[in-house]
């Protein structure tokens, strides 16, 4: 039987769009993993999901047993609440981060998670670790592109 899994993840972005980056803590026994990566132009929101992705992603065992805290109402809710199937069904025709959530989806189908929302900024240690991590990675000299925000089809000037 695989181990618990327990995950933190955190998304940041220095204007909404801006820099941005994620964060993520895995933990399970005695292992203890950190991701983080930032990105020229992004969301706030792609930050969020994206963590969550990069967590999942990093699991190498199928059908774990995944606890993964958030403070992101936007990927809480959305899964917890039923939205996110909702908007497969429907192709997630005028929703905004598909690509991402067509990726998680694949994802979430492999494990057994639970995604419980948190509080930002509320001394959780490891949320806050997450948040250190995410800030950190958008301020990088070499950000990558977020390919799927640039592609979306939005007009994604400054000015």
């Amino acid at each position: 039987m695989p181990p618990d899994i327990i995950i933190y993840t955190d998304g940041a972005a220095r204007g909404n769009p801006g820099p941005g980056g994620y964060g993520v803590v895995l933990m399970s026994g005695k292992h203890r993993k950190e991701l983080s990566e930032g990105f020229r132009l992004t969301t706030n929101n792609r930050m969020e999901l994206l963590a969550v992705i990069k967590a999942l992603e990093a699991l190498k065992i199928p059908k774990s047993s995944v606890t993964i805290y958030t403070d992101s109402k936007y990927v809480a809710d959305a899964v917890n609440k039923g939205w996110v199937f909702h908007w497969e069904q429907k192709g997630f025709k005028k929703k905004k981060n598909p690509d991402l959530w067509k990726r998680f989806l694949k994802l979430y189908r492999k494990h057994n998670i639970k995604l419980v929302w948190i509080k930002g900024h509320n001394n959780t240690t490891e949320n806050e670790r997450c948040d250190r991590l995410a800030v950190e990675a958008s301020k990088g000299n070499n950000l990558k592109e977020d390919e799927g925000y640039l592609s979306s089809g939005q007009d994604h000037s400054l000015f």
